[in-house]
């Protein structure tokens, strides 16, 4: 069977990168893309190579759009260079930043730096990667579990990913007749870098969200890769439109 080749935004750290070393272990290439970092990402790729995978790195800045029409030239490169192909199979629509200030303080900046980020330019990332994804592909976005509960100073973090949730089932709909699907995943709180790596690193904060899961902890990036490889398996072919939320049970 021909080898899936899954692009994974924001691939170079983090969620990505774990979701990465996962997918790439279940047999998939991978092009992982990176904005300020290539050492990272490389070091990624590197370690695809080691065990036995194909994958490559290039670089992407999801908030500025003007770049995608570069970005997706340097797509079918690689593909063709890489995978001797034109097309791929999966995206994983991962990069994005965190920035919490309370909503009477929030500044139009601060605004515009997450909407072009967290939803425009996944909006017209995929949108100018459509016709390279194959008959049959998936489009896996990334929601956060802020979208069903509420906590002060994410006001337009989590609206933007309620777009995103909104945006998945328009996806579905209309990518359908190409046998595409859209899902979108929703981790709860992660130990991470993500946000300046609070959950992981402050004791007091890590605890009082244990206390608040059902499942007892706070999640590790194993959780979300893991569960990211399952819904891009061919297990869940017939899924499609759902948001899926990963949080081991945060704020019942």
């Amino acid at each position: 069977m021909t080898q899936r080749i899954v692009l994974v935004t924001g691939g170079g750290r983090g969620l990505g990168k774990n979701a990465a070393l996962k997918l790439a272990s279940k047999g998939m290439g991978i092009i992982l893309t990176w904005n300020s970092n290539e050492k990272e990402a490389q070091q990624v790729v590197d370690d695809i190579h080691q065990l036995g995978g194909k994958a490559a790195a290039l670089p992407l800045n999801v908030g500025d759009i003007s770049t995608f029409p570069r970005f997706v030239e340097q797509m079918q490169e690689t593909l063709q260079t890489q995978w001797q192909c034109t097309m791929f199979d999966y995206l994983l629509n991962n990069a994005g930043i965190g920035i919490t200030a309370p909503y009477s303080a929030f500044t139009e900046a601060q605004f515009d730096q997450l909407l072009n980020i967290q939803f425009k330019g996944p909006f017209f990332l995929t949108q100018s990667l459509l016709p390279l994804i194959n008959q049959g592909g998936r489009i896996l976005n990334v929601s956060t579990g802020l979208s069903r509960f509420a906590l002060p100073g994410y006001s337009a973090y989590a609206a933007m990913k309620g777009a995103m949730e909104v945006l998945t089932r328009y996806q579905a709909k209309e990518l359908g007749e190409r046998g595409i699907t859209a899902n979108i995943i929703a981790p709860g709180a992660i130990e991470t870098d993500f946000g300046g790596g609070s959950v992981r690193d402050n004791a007091q904060l890590n605890a009082y969200i244990a206390s608040q899961t059902a499942l007892g902890r706070v999640g590790l990036p194993d959780d979300i890769g893991d569960a990211i490889a399952a819904l891009l398996s061919d297990d869940l072919a017939w899924m499609t439109a759902q948001r899926i939320e990963v949080s081991g049970g945060m704020f019942l």
